[in-house]
């Protein structure tokens, strides 16, 4: 369980930035979502997701029902999604995840913040040897159930990694097993929390205090464009005193 021990002490120490910024994300998704599948939950698999990934981050009912409407309008013609890669000082490696009405003004932006860093800006795909995408579930237990039971279906469905404690259970799975683990959860009644794609780096690079301060300013540059939903790097986590 190296994956889900990484993902859960990164989840523990990451930095998500400000909650507004977290609304920010989570409302474009859900944009996105309604202007493909439409803004009936019960017959949109993802919305029903997304609205769930939104009580989890305690984003407040009206900012959801604004991002739904927003979506059903006319003069809304949907946000798209850019991925952009690069090398941040110190060799550390970047990604960039953005939601976007306007990718020349957003390229341009994370071209500039890369510059400002001493960073340079790849091309796509040029660090899909760093970075692995999955589907991540998180789960409430269930009573009576047997886990060992679960993980045996969700393997056959795509999961490949696994992390229980007693208020939560995480799963993780190829992104192309995301519908058929989502359906199945649904299905036997397990109450989701939320579920979502992550990025997970194959190896993490140790950086001095000093290069860390340097390479979190590049990362807080990023995120302080609303068109920026989340970067990822391959630098290892700083560990909390006491961190076990």
């Amino acid at each position: 369980m190296g994956r889900a021990f990484e993902y859960r002490k990164a989840r523990k120490l990451k930095r998500w930035g400000n909650m507004s910024r977290t609304f920010t994300k989570i409302g474009k998704e859900i944009s996105s979502c309604v202007k493909e599948g439409g803004p009936d939950p019960s017959s949109n698999a993802r919305l029903r997701i997304l609205i769930q990934n939104a009580k989890a981050a305690n984003m407040p009912k009206e900012n959801v029902e604004r991002a739904i409407k927003k979506a059903v309008s006319k003069d809304f013609s949907g946000y798209k999604e850019m991925v952009y890669e690069g090398y941040g000082p110190f060799g550390i490696a970047v990604l960039v995840e953005t939601q976007t009405d306007n990718p020349t003004r957003t390229v341009a932006t994370v071209r500039s913040a890369f510059n400002r860093y001493s960073g340079t800006l790849g091309t796509s795909g040029s660090l899909s040897f760093i970075f692995e995408r999955k589907a991540v579930f998180k789960i409430k237990p269930k009573e009576g159930m047997d886990m060992d039971e679960l993980e045996l279906e969700l393997i056959d469905l795509g999961a490949d990694d696994f992390d229980q404690d007693e208020e939560e259970i995480v799963i993780f799975g190829a992104p192309e097993s995301f519908a058929k683990i989502q359906n199945y959860l649904e299905e036997a009644g397990y109450e989701l929390i939320s579920a979502e794609f992550e990025r997970f780096a194959n190896d993490y690079k140790d950086v001095t205090p000093e290069q860390r301060e340097t390479i979190n300013k590049l990362i807080e540059k990023l995120e302080d464009d609303d068109d920026v939903s989340t970067v990822y790097t391959n630098m290892k986590e700083e560990e909390s005193e006491g961190e076990e």
